[in-house]
């Protein structure tokens, strides 16, 4: 609906331009902006505001002239002009239920739009380091970074997801000591524990039980055989991250994630593509040594101090292979990459980009985009819950999924902005009550398919919408219509959120009609009316629901 609007009031421009009003083709940006206030109309226009210096005219003249040269349309009952020159538009009837037909034709694809032109995209999320069971944290990156990609295809853009495992480092090796540990029969307990291993929960236990065992391990991308000898340090490392990544498997299976894309750090040397980075980097004039290590010109791309990217000791700093990595992204194809992390990240932002640059390959300033999210408290019974028996330290997203179902772990990790810090009521996930946004959303969606099972189909397959006359079902049209634009603007702003919020402001409008006003009534021609309403509420709470990974159940 805005984009007709927009395109009328463009027409009105074009119109004025050739009455001598303007002396020039004017493109205008028409913002339309939704009345908060229903006495105001249904949408507000600054048009005349923003074009009154052109056309040398007050704002007020001007907006005048732009409602008379309106072409006739079926969409606009009338315009007032307020104040000084907003134009305060109100929408013919028939053009606010027409959301209704709109929604009951297109059914998923409402709300969908074309506006990224296909062009390739990689959001890379999660992203764990494959030694241990996914964290809470890894579990919002999950549900954010999901999220994410459901947004821009709707938006769309071929958005793939990617999982870069970091294979490689002092991580790994760690790993490996705290498996042969646990193989020379030791408990973190025992007092010959070795310092170099540091991953003391029982899941360690459960990859050196497996290794002995000589059990097969089958992640998305590898098969390894574990070869059981308790002093084979190489097949240790080998099999326990091949253990781990397919545990990581199995929690974003439960979490109903999938990725396009495997990425293993360990391939960037294997392949010498760190290697070939920073030869570019030294033939570019990009770097200098200095006590006996190699530095990045990072402060001419705005860092606050150039970064060492090799070591004294021969080794790279962590941001190296990220450049590395990213190189091989725009390589792959990818002309938008948005990386969702955690805030601990924001460090390495500069450091990155500053290195793209730096290799003259073309890649655009602020490339790659990020998305970080804040840490997740997790309270139960009005505590803090920090531990988790099989991790030993953390608590893992499979404890709250097997707490409190996927759909709830879901939706509550998406429901905040990313960059704000988290708490995760388990007793409010699990709760059936209003207070629970999960249950009122998915509640609302099962009170909608009660009522539409109650009528045959046909009875409703036509209607007069003209008799959709209540405040109610004023209020529930107009959230209906803002569908489209929530989710342009949610996919445009890289904010899920947006659509948790919309979700439940529909479901709660919706509870309201219902206990408001009778649906099935004894003039059948209403209730037809009324339980198409109800047939795009419904529709349009699966197509929101869908993008945050959440079910919408028609029983509760």
């Amino acid at each position: 609906m805005k984009d007709q609007l927009q395109r009328l009031f463009q027409q009105a421009i074009d119109a004025l331009v050739t009455d001598n009003t303007f002396n020039e083709t004017i493109k205008a940006n028409v913002q339309l902006e939704r009345s908060k206030n229903s006495e105001h109309g249904d949408l507000a226009c600054n048009l005349a505001l923003m074009l009154a210096k052109k056309a040398s005219m007050p704002p007020r003249a001007l907006a005048e002239k732009i409602v008379q040269s309106l072409p006739d349309n079926a969409l606009i009952e009338k315009i007032d002009i307020a104040g000084p020159g907003f134009m305060n538009i109100f929408l013919n009837k028939s053009a606010a239920t027409a959301v209704i037909t709109q929604i009951l034709s297109e059914k998923e694809h409402f709300g969908r739009n074309h506006s990224g032109n296909g062009e390739l995209t990689q959001v890379e999320f999660v992203s764990a380091n494959p030694t241990g069971p996914l964290h809470i944290g890894h579990g919002r990156g999950a549900a954010v970074g999901d999220s994410l990609c459901r947004l821009l295809r709707a938006n769309g853009f071929d958005a793939k997801a990617e999982f870069y495992y970091n294979d490689a480092g002092a991580q790994i090796e760690t790993l490996m000591h705290s498996t042969h540990a646990r193989l020379q029969g030791l408990t973190p307990e025992s007092p010959n524990w070795p310092e170099n291993a540091g991953y003391l929960g029982e899941y360690i236990q459960d990859v050196a039980d497996s290794y002995k065992n000589k059990d097969t391990i089958n992640a998305k991308d590898i098969s390894v055989t574990a070869k059981g000898d308790p002093e084979d340090l190489e097949a240790i490392k080998h099999f326990a991250v091949a253990y781990l990544r397919h545990e990581q498997d199995l929690d974003l299976q439960a979490f109903d994630v999938e990725f396009d894309y495997f990425f293993l750090e360990s391939s960037l040397y294997t392949d010498g593509k760190v290697e070939q980075a920073v030869d570019q980097l030294i033939a570019n004039g990009k770097t200098y040594e200095k006590d006996n290590a190699l530095w990045l010109k990072t402060t001419d791309y705005g860092d606050d101090k150039d970064r060492v990217m090799k070591k004294a000791d021969g080794y790279f700093t962590y941001f190296v292979p990220d450049v590395a990595y990213h190189l091989d992204k725009w390589q792959r194809g990818f002309t938008r990459v948005i990386n969702e992390q955690g805030a601990d990240h924001h460090s390495t932002i500069t450091r990155v980009r500053a290195g793209l640059q730096a290799l003259d390959k073309g890649i655009p300033e602020g490339w790659p985009e990020y998305v970080l999210h804040q840490m997740v408290l997790v309270m139960k019974g009005g505590e803090e819950v920090k531990l988790s028996k099989r991790a030993g330290s953390y608590v893992t997203l499979r404890d709250l999924i097997d707490e409190v179902g996927r759909d709830a772990t879901r939706f509550f990790l998406v429901s905040r902005r990313p960059d704000a810090q988290l708490t995760f009521d388990i007793d409010l996930a699990k709760s059936q009550s209003n207070e629970n946004p999960v249950y009122y959303i998915q509640y609302a969606h099962a009170r909608a398919a009660s009522v539409l099972s109650k009528i045959e189909s046909d009875k409703y397959a036509s209607a007069d919408l003209s008799l959709l006359t209540t405040t109610e079902e004023a209020t529930l049209l107009k959230r209906l219509s803002q569908y489209p634009e929530v989710v342009r603007a949610a996919g445009e702003k890289l904010e899920p959120h947006q659509i948790a919020n919309y979700c439940r402001e529909l479901a709660g409008e919706f509870h309201s009609y219902y206990n408001a006003d009778k649906i099935i009534t004894e003039n059948d021609d209403l209730s037809a009316a009324r339980a198409q309403l109800v047939a795009a509420v419904k529709q349009v709470i699966i197509n929101a629901l869908d993008l945050l990974g959440v079910t919408a159940p028609d029983k509760m």
